[in-house]
């Protein structure tokens, strides 16, 4: 940024005072004063399959038939990144559509970050070809990634696809690949986009109607789409699927595949440390010896920055994110599960205040939190403003404000047994997910495109925040299980819909749910054509944060998480065969 520039903001946005940092000593004494009180209202269920704070991350130990030294792989994995560039730019050059298959290929390993200047010209050059051709996967296919890539590609596309009455010609049943790019592409749709409505439901009833006469091999790829369109589902997560599934039929694929697992490798590594750093954060902070009512999971936490923010350079921001979430966690932890209402009361008043004169006539464990919150807030602040001329502050502390004070309105209504109305409930729901907290210190850690206006409609919610936080509710409403034991008054968006509509019945609330949860994708899929002052990077960090849900939501019966365990251990434990 331009010294001019920096001046100005510091005119209209001044620097963040100095704050002095409560002493970690002076923290641990306040739990010797007095007994924490006991009132509870839910327990909290144990995660026994995820790791805590006290579970080591092993040293990366990547195997090879050969003894090389890590900077031998980094100069080969460069010379491999620049040949497939080579091949990419090629092979779109001379056949548009093995083009589209090898960017799908790139997307769906999860490794796009590498060829983005090379994808922007190929998708750019594919805008004067999007209806082209009478080949369904090459339509679908051109039309998914064009719309990935923020350009709008008209539904009517898939017009010549339908017959004389206006609904899709049966005969595309026999083509499995055509379907399955068709169902792809319907994830892209947005709100009265009935075309695509209707080409989900025909491209689903006619997969599942297949899975019955495929072989093992093509019904799991076929079963894999069906669960797991590619639009709505973490490309980490699914790239070692696409590795077992997908059969090299040319060069590029192979090529391809030996980049892919390198960079997992190497990810992997990067990742790893970043872990160590967060557990070292959490530890130093103290809060998990202090607070023992709350979870005490710095690796569950990280794993929403890892999710969000894919590319390998943002290292430095995944570390500093975790630290605002792990707090979500462990604010919730206290209004859900420790204290009283009273107490909350205080608690909210003090974040509202932001003032550390504020806390005196808090409970300790509450001092605690909030002394921790305020250093934290106030450190973020301090780096945001140094790396980029912008103090964050007021943003940040309007973020935590609100997360308090939704949490609260939930407090009272549980506390005094009544239910709100559905969309009193969500509303609500909306700021106490956590993630417009998440997002807005996303933002600003970030640093792009930091401007008066971006930072007024950020402060307003966009449609970004509010819809990934609709889902992120609603999702885990729909869980039979939650992340706290229900052994109090609890609510969810389900029970506030039947008490609501009488005579509904629980399958009716719940496919009510689901298909909200559609329609803020499909709000989601809006914003990726819309322009706005937000940089690539945020759109992209609130769709993975999206992706991300079913996995932090996906109960079993045991109250564990088994997706989530496996997206764990796949990205941090597991090295990829060379």
């Amino acid at each position: 940024m331009a010294s001019s520039s920096r001046a100005f903001f510091k005119v209209f946005n001044p620097a963040p005072k100095s704050i002095p940092r409560i002493g970690q000593s002076n923290l641990m004494q306040l739990t010797h004063k007095k007994q924490l009180p006991t009132f509870q209202r839910r327990g909290i269920a144990e995660d026994s399959l995820l790791p805590s704070s006290t579970t080591p991350i092993k040293p990366m130990n990547v195997e090879t038939k050969h003894t090389r030294t890590m900077g031998d792989i980094f100069v080969q994995h460069c010379q491999k990144l620049e040949l497939f560039r080579n091949v990419l730019r090629n092979v779109a050059e001379l056949d548009a559509l093995e083009g589209l298959n090898m960017i799908d290929a790139v997307q769906r390993l999860g490794i796009d970050f590498h060829f983005q200047r090379e994808i922007d010209e190929i998708l750019h050059k594919q805008m004067s070809n999007v209806s082209a051709s009478d080949d369904l996967h090459e339509v679908a296919l051109r039309f998914r990634l064009l719309r990935q890539h923020g350009y709008f590609v008209p539904e009517d596309v898939f017009n010549n696809f339908k017959d004389s009455k206006g609904t899709f010609k049966q005969v595309l049943g026999e083509d499995i690949k055509g379907l399955m790019s068709l169902y792809e592409a319907s994830q892209l749709g947005t709100e009265g986009e009935d075309t695509l409505v209707e080409a989900e439901k025909f491209s689903g009833h006619l997969l599942k109607t297949s899975l019955s006469h495929l072989d093992h091999h093509h019904a799991r790829i076929v079963g894999n789409t069906l669960r797991n369109p590619h639009h709505k589902s973490l490309a980490s997560f699914m790239a070692r699927n696409f590795f077992v599934t997908t059969q090299a039929t040319n060069s590029w694929l192979n090529l391809l595949k030996d980049v892919a697992k390198t960079d997992f490798n190497m990810v992997r590594s990067l990742h790893q440390n970043e872990i160590v750093q967060i557990s070292k954060w959490w530890k130093e902070l103290g809060l998990a010896k202090e607070l023992k009512f709350a979870r005490d999971q710095p690796q569950k936490w990280y794993i929403w920055s890892m999710a969000c923010l894919t590319d390998p350079k943002l290292s430095e921001e995944r570390v500093e994110l975790t630290k605002p979430i792990s707090f979500v966690y462990l604010i919730d932890d206290i209004f859900d599960v420790y204290g009283t209402l009273d107490d909350l009361i205080l608690f909210t008043e003090a974040v509202n205040r932001w003032e550390i004169t504020a806390i005196d006539h808090l409970p300790d464990y509450m001092k605690i939190c909030f002394k921790a919150l305020y250093d934290m807030t106030n450190e973020i602040s301090c780096k945001v403003y140094q790396k980029h001329g912008w103090n964050p502050l007021q943003s940040l502390k309007i973020s935590w404000a609100s997360l308090c004070n939704a949490f609260l309105v939930e407090a009272k209504w549980f506390a005094s047994g009544q239910l709100p109305k559905s969309k009193e409930y969500l509303k609500n729901g909306i700021v106490s997910s956590g993630v417009n907290v998440v997002l807005v210190h996303m933002f600003f850690i970030l640093g792009q495109n930091i401007t008066t206006k971006s930072v007024e409609l950020l402060n307003e919610t966009p449609a970004m925040i509010s819809s990934s936080a609709a889902i992120l509710r609603l999702w885990d409403d729909l869980g039979s299980a939650k992340d706290e034991n229900q052994d109090g008054n609890d609510g969810s968006y389900v029970r506030c819909y039947l008490e609501e509509h009488e005579g509904c019945s629980i399958e009716e609330a719940r496919e009510k749910t689901i298909n909200m949860i559609s329609d803020e994708w499909k709000k989601l899929n809006r914003e990726l054509l819309s322009p706005n002052p937000f940089p690539a990077t945020i759109t992209l960090a609130s769709l993975n944060l999206a992706r991300m849900i079913p996995l932090m939501y996906s109960y079993d019966g045991n109250q564990c998480l088994p997706s989530l365990k496996e997206y764990m251990k796949l990205m941090l434990y597991e090295t990829v065969s060379m």
